[in-house]
């Protein structure tokens, strides 16, 4: 009997669609017809493949009116959103416009008799496994720029979001791509990490928990597939003396309950400079009151539910963990839908919450944020550092210089001044600490997608 894996949508609880588990001569199939592929794919020129990878991109962004409704039926996010057509479409056609110039071979002159340079040669067959709280820009990082820079792509959606594989596939079709050149399987954990361990995958890119992040180093063991692991994040931001409060608010506001904070750069704490707190507290709180719970499917909603009850759970315990603690609720929002199980959370904002809470330490990912009183810089340093995680962190001033010393000194991926909870393309994306290693998107990402080979000709 072929085992299923179904969605449970997080509107009503029902099962929106199912889809059989890729058996193990299908995986088998799909590596073969993946190395197959990724030969003839080597020979077409970078030129041919910008058109056909152009082409891929029209074609996924052509079905949004049809992925913008699956998406709030998969994992809940609010329709009024319009799903991730503009940051999908800003990353892709970034990378393939720096695709030429990220690839092209470093000529290596001052040598007489001698040719030297350095070309980048695709890795082989790379293994995306995508998450479901961004199903499309967390994939399409690694999917575009691997297909430009010459690999194969088997792409492994998280069991919530299948059908955003399903889109890719199609979009893959329908822009010509050659078949077997990109692939999209559904599989469990046990498959996934016997697919890695094979040693048919060359690089593994991964979107998920540290816990899932020690299972896909531990898979890959032995056989030398290089990994780029997206883990964790326990985000925060500092709000200086000098900062336009206004601003901040508003932009924090949304960077911490924006896809009902499933975000791995949602904002998760706040620390603000003693002289400010009280009046940025209350424009925060302010501005949170009209971030309303609702059904995603609604045009009005801004918060939908979080992708499962177990989730928003966590959250629920971690909040009054923190109560019982000294925290106070600031929202405090009573909601019909907002019930012990179920997926329906709404925002809430902290205060008088410490570094001996799991809210300000662990991760939530969920719509909760907790906001902490700071004497200064050092001390506002000295807990955003207070952190296994270390993706983004955001820094609010008037004072770009302060923000750009303050962030050489913040253990995180990426500075922020005065945004939040954006991936620019054209710098590089990554982490430290738990959060993990490697990094997409810039030229950077075009360099973990490929190999160096050295050229060392001389002239007889």
């Amino acid at each position: 009997m072929t085992e299923t894996v179904k969605i449970i949508s997080p509107i009503d609880g029902r099962v929106y669609a199912e889809r059989p588990l890729a058996t193990a001569a299908e995986i088998e199939t799909a590596v073969t017809r993946a190395k197959a592929a990724r030969r003839g794919w080597g020979e077409v020129t970078l030129a041919e493949r910008t058109k056909i990878m152009s082409h891929f991109v029209d074609a996924l962004l052509a079905m949004n009116d049809d992925i913008v409704p699956e998406l709030a039926w998969q994992m809940g996010r609010p329709i009024r959103f319009g799903g991730e057509k503009r940051g999908v479409e800003e990353r892709a056609r970034y990378m393939i416009d720096l695709a030429a110039e990220a690839l092209a071979p470093a000529e290596k002159p001052g040598k007489d008799g001698f040719i030297r340079y350095i070309t980048r040669e695709a890795l082989g067959t790379v293994m995306v496994i995508a998450p479901w709280n961004y199903p499309f820009l967390t994939a399409v990082n690694s999917i575009v720029p691997g297909l430009m820079a010459g690999n194969s792509i088997i792409l492994k959606h998280a069991s919530q979001t299948l059908l955003a594989g399903e889109r890719f596939a199609m979009a893959a079709v329908r822009a010509g791509l050659p078949d077997g050149l990109f692939q999209n399987l559904a599989l469990d954990h046990d498959d996934t990490e016997k697919l890695i361990g094979s040693g048919a995958i060359d690089h593994v890119n991964f979107t998920g928990s540290v816990a899932g992040g020690r299972r896909i180093e531990k898979a890959a063991a032995g056989t030398f597939a290089t990994l780029g692991l997206e883990l964790g994040g326990k985000d925060p931001a500092y709000v200086r003396a000098d900062a336009d409060l206004a601003n901040a608010a508003e932009n924090l506001v949304d960077g911490s309950f924006f896809n009902s904070g499933q975000s791995c750069c949602g904002v998760e704490r706040i620390y603000v400079h003693e002289a400010v707190y009280d009046d940025f507290v209350e424009r925060f709180v302010e501005n949170a009151r009209g971030w309303a719970l609702g059904n995603p499917m609604d045009p009005d909603t801004i918060v939908g539910p979080m992708a499962r009850g177990n989730f928003a759970d966590h959250v629920r315990l971690q909040t009054a963990e923190a109560v019982r603690s000294g925290a106070t609720r600031l929202l405090n929002a009573s909601h019909e839908l907002d019930q012990h199980g179920s997926p329906y959370l709404a925002p809430e904002v902290l205060t008088n919450v410490n570094h001996q809470m799991s809210v300000m330490r662990e991760e939530s990912f969920g719509p909760v944020v907790g906001i902490m009183k700071v004497a200064d810089d050092d001390e506002a340093v000295t807990l955003m550092n207070d952190s296994p995680y270390g993706l983004t962190a955001s820094i609010w001033t008037g004072d770009l210089d302060a923000a750009a010393r303050l962030g050489s000194r913040v253990e995180t991926g990426t500075v922020f001044a005065n945004r939040c909870d954006y991936l620019d393309p054209a710098l590089v994306w990554t982490g430290v600490k738990d959060t993990g290693k490697g990094g997409a998107l810039s030229e950077i990402g075009y360099a973990n997608l490929t190999q160096p080979k050295s050229y060392h000709l001389k002239r007889v």
